[in-house]
């Protein structure tokens, strides 16, 4: 996957990365690191997968890597992380290869993927990319569960997607 190893190599993307790391390090819950974003490309392609839909893995992966990149403008700036990772998306893809079309199903899957739309105004992309996003944490392994600011009924008792 060229394209992919492109966007983690991409100098943007590190330092964003990085300055993540940093801003979460005292976060006891609910990281916005790189396992967190292959825990996510790695749900959307099983989804893909078992649903038998036409993406193309690289444009999932991408999707997933760069999701919650903008998340240090949320807590630095007050910018809603899905605008801000939009944003990231549109400076790193084309220096990695994406095309225009597909450029434009990420940023649109990274702008819907906080459910600020409906799912039927969701690309398939942006649908998958939801899903897994909120699939991938372990709610009830957590030790900071009681401090967490999700409301119950969106903690994750188990491994259902």
């Amino acid at each position: 996957m060229k394209r992919v190893d492109a966007i983690l190599r991409h100098p943007l993307f590190a330092e964003k990365l990085r300055l993540l790391n940093e801003l979460e390090a005292e976060r006891a819950f609910c990281r916005h690191d790189l396992t967190h974003l292959l825990d996510v490309a790695r749900l959307m392609w099983i989804d893909v997968l078992e649903k038998g839909l036409a993406l193309d893995r690289e444009t999932v992966y991408a999707a997933a890597l760069l999701h919650d990149l903008g998340r240090a403008e949320q807590i630095q700036r007050g910018i809603p992380h899905e605008q801000a990772s939009a944003a990231l998306a549109e400076s790193i893809l084309p220096a990695a290869g994406f095309t225009a079309d597909e450029i434009a199903a990420v940023v649109a899957a990274i702008r819907s993927h906080r459910g600020s739309a409906p799912a039927d105004a969701r690309n398939a992309l942006g649908e998958i990319l939801y899903r897994a996003d909120k699939a991938c944490r372990l709610c009830w392994r957590c030790d900071a569960r009681d401090a967490c600011n999700w409301p119950e009924e969106r903690k994750h008792a188990g491994i259902a997607r």
